[in-house]
């Protein structure tokens, strides 16, 4: 069912579009409003899937409804009716958000088409902005613990502000899954994600990778290069390792988060970015802090929203869940069916030291698949698993 208001002061023309919109479709519900004030309350009220609107009305415009409504319901599109004095305004209105008008009196061809396209329109925005809050199966994260329900629950909360987040936890837990998490439910999904592993740049090439650099800038600069931050711009940007990010680099990090803006290495012109940063480390930061090694400014700035990932062996009851689910996307890139572990390799598997966390699993688990028979047992984890508990 789709619901359509009807915002017009002319109580003929409100029965001739009512009339015209019921004949054409049971699935139309048609609402009706006589005045602009009480069309608004009405949209606030209800979530309508179209709204034709009156440009001259009183108490408020037809100008003044639209803009009021897309800052609360930037997702209804808005049909504007015009009379022969306001097809000027009606233009207007189009950059405004409305998605079309029509003349009076309507036209019925044309006034059915608008409104058909309109709701398509509507229905392909809202299919596209469900999509977009889906994650990717690359980067879906596996488990049912409380540990990893919490950090669930809050990248559905954070995930849709600008908040910026500090991802802690050690090495192979999967803080790059949580960043990808918190950017695919992001109204910033459709822009770029760019990821910069701090730790395995120099320090000497550092701020040039992070914010670019003009041609002559130092002897290898042949040319003018766009750093990380531009590329980024409209999107997020994930620091990993933002722990072994030097000094130097870390104001230049604290000016782009305070100001918006960078210039290149090289240059003092600035360069205004949208970025969303999100940063990660494996280590203690308030330590790194005390050693003189972090600045506790730029600590600050980043840990808006802190989230703690568990090491493996703090989340045993995911580990059956990560071993189906690891077994599974092994057997299909190896073009197989996925290979059944026993019960007693999974509860051998749950009692194991993993140092490595999530990245030495999936190895093990990788590994027991290729050199084990048509299924993995207690003995092939004993013989292959080359673990101690």
């Amino acid at each position: 069912m789709s619901k359509i208001l009807i915002i017009e002061d002319e109580a003929a023309i409100r029965r001739v579009l009512v009339k015209i919109l019921s004949e054409e479709s049971e699935t139309y519900h048609v609402d009706e409003a006589e005045d602009g004030q009480s069309g608004l309350d009405k949209i606030k009220k209800e979530d309508y899937d179209l709204v034709l609107c009156d440009i001259k009305m009183p108490k408020k415009d037809g100008v003044e409804v639209l803009e009021e409504a897309k800052k609360i319901k930037p997702e209804t599109p808005f049909v504007m009716i015009s009379g022969h004095g306001d097809l000027d305004t009606a233009v207007n209105t189009m950059r405004l958000g409305a998605y079309d008008y029509i003349s009076k009196p309507p036209d019925l061809n044309r006034l059915l088409n608008t409104v058909r396209n309109a709701l398509d329109r509507k229905e392909l925005v809202v299919q596209n902005k469900e999509l977009k809050k889906k994650v990717s199966k690359n980067y879906e994260m596996i488990g049912e613990s409380a540990e990893i329900n919490h950090i669930k629950d809050m990248i559905e909360k954070v995930a849709p502000t600008d908040a910026r987040v500090l991802i802690t936890g050690p090495n192979g837990t999967g803080k790059e899954l949580v960043s990808h998490w918190l950017h695919q439910k992001s109204d910033r999904s459709g822009g770029p994600m760019i990821e910069v592993n701090c730790a395995a740049i120099p320090s000497e090439l550092i701020e040039s990778e992070l914010f670019g650099h003009v041609k002559g800038a130092f002897t290898s600069a042949v040319k003018d290069r766009a750093g990380k931050f531009e590329a980024a711009n409209g999107g997020t940007i994930f620091l990993d390792e933002i722990g072994d990010m030097s000094l130097s680099a870390q104001a230049k990090v604290l000016r782009a988060l305070q100001e918006n803006k960078i210039s290149r290495v090289g240059s003092d012109k600035d360069i205004k970015v949208n970025v969303r940063v999100i940063a990660a480390t494996n280590k203690n930061l308030q330590k790194e802090i005390k050693d003189g090694k972090f600045r506790e400014d730029l600590y600050h700035r980043l840990a808006v929203i802190l989230i703690q990932v568990p090491a493996l062996n703090d989340r045993r009851e995911d580990i059956p869940l990560l071993i189906a689910h690891f077994s599974k996307k092994i057997g299909s890139e190896q073009g197989a069916l996925p290979k059944k572990f026993s019960d007693k390799a999974i509860e051998l598997l749950k009692q194991y030291d993993w140092t490595g966390n999530i990245r030495e699993l999936r190895n093990v688990v990788e590994r027991l698949i290729i050199l084990s028979g048509t299924e993995v047992t207690e003995d092939d984890v004993k013989l292959f698993a080359s673990k101690k508990k």
